[in-house]
């Protein structure tokens, strides 16, 4: 079957690391179920493993992806949760210390076919198109728990969205402007500004901007770049969430003074809950908000798309489609 793997890693040139070709059909161990693929999503978790982040030499090859949409074998249209735990944990999966995602211990979803525990499995609403759906299971399932879980915060509250570009950050800002925050971004590219106020953003500023107000909250997916501004930019009281660090995790100056002095509360968000991916589901059916889809393409154009995630050169989610 056609798939986009990692056939090594390179920390300084993750590009070189893919392979777009054969690999063979997996199998289907007892509780688990075949998933024929009809669109798949890129996520920055992709880049990062051809980097050689959480995938180490011993696991190679790894077909890489943790987003599909497609059909089982009994012809259901289904979505795949990506977040893969043990069997006889109870609870919230993604504090599971055993969990891990796919394209991290088993084979991801940028191939043909991907096989995934059966319990992993959502029904496909309907409303939602392949390409829709396949972008929810991991940055719009991100965004939808920092915001609606994580963050503590009520509608009519005011939001910072970090960095306005990325897959992580257009679900936020829409999410948050369906579900009645008002939302802000910020980005360095004019032309990202401008996409964040089609998608609900009621203002967009330069990155480091100085703000009209402090905010209630900040939704930080960036890290050292913008860390600074996040703790800066909030309420006395107010809650940071950080679910990312794209431009690096160790900030020049962790701004602890202000942290302690202002009772600022600093959350920690990774992925989400199948419980949490079916309530998002229903809210994207109920408000009518839908994923931003910068591109599609086939899976055998998977470099052309490597490469746009790689230079950032994107406004939303890359997704690659099968027959």
């Amino acid at each position: 079957m056609l798939a986009a793997y990692a056939a090594t890693t390179s920390p300084d040139d993750p590009l070189s690391a893919l392979v777009v070709g054969e690999r063979p059909a997996p199998e289907v161990p007892e509780g688990w179920a075949r998933v024929r693929v009809r669109a798949a999503s890129l996520n920055h978790h992709d880049v990062w493993s051809l980097r050689g982040v959480g995938l180490p030499a011993e696991r190679l090859p790894m077909i890489l992806g943790c987003d599909a949409a497609g059909l089982d074998d009994e012809g259901r249209e289904v979505v795949v949760h990506a977040v893969i735990g043990d069997p006889d944990y109870r609870g919230d999966e993604t504090m599971d210390p055993k969990r891990s995602l796919l394209s991290e211990r088993y084979q991801g979803t940028l191939a043909d076919e991907v096989v995934v525990p059966r319990r992993n499995l959502v029904p496909k609403p309907a409303a939602l198109s392949w390409e829709e759906a396949a972008c929810l299971p991991t940055a719009w399932l991100t965004a939808y728990r920092m915001l609606f879980t994580q963050s503590g915060l009520q509608p009519g509250s005011t939001v910072l969205v970090q960095g306005a570009g990325g897959g992580v950050a257009t679900a936020l800002i829409a999410l948050g402007a369906a579900a009645g925050y008002r939302v802000w971004a910020t980005s360095r590219d004019e032309a990202k500004r401008a996409k964040a106020l089609e998608l609900g953003a009621a203002a967009a500023f330069e990155s480091g901007a100085r703000l009209p107000e402090r905010v209630d909250a900040v939704m930080e997916t960036v890290g050292a770049a913008t860390w600074g501004h996040s703790v800066k930019s909030l309420k006395q009281g107010g809650t940071v969430v950080i679910s990312g660090a794209t431009s690096g995790p160790n900030p020049a100056a962790t701004e602890l003074n202000r942290i302690f002095f202002l009772q600022l509360r600093v959350v920690g968000s990774t992925m989400g809950t199948k419980e949490e991916l079916e309530r998002l589901m229903r809210f994207c059916e109920q408000t009518g908000v839908r994923p931003l889809v910068d591109s599609v393409m086939p899976l055998e154009d998977a470099r052309d798309g490597f490469a746009k995630m790689a230079a950032g050169d994107l406004v939303g989610k890359v997704v690659f489609t099968r027959p």
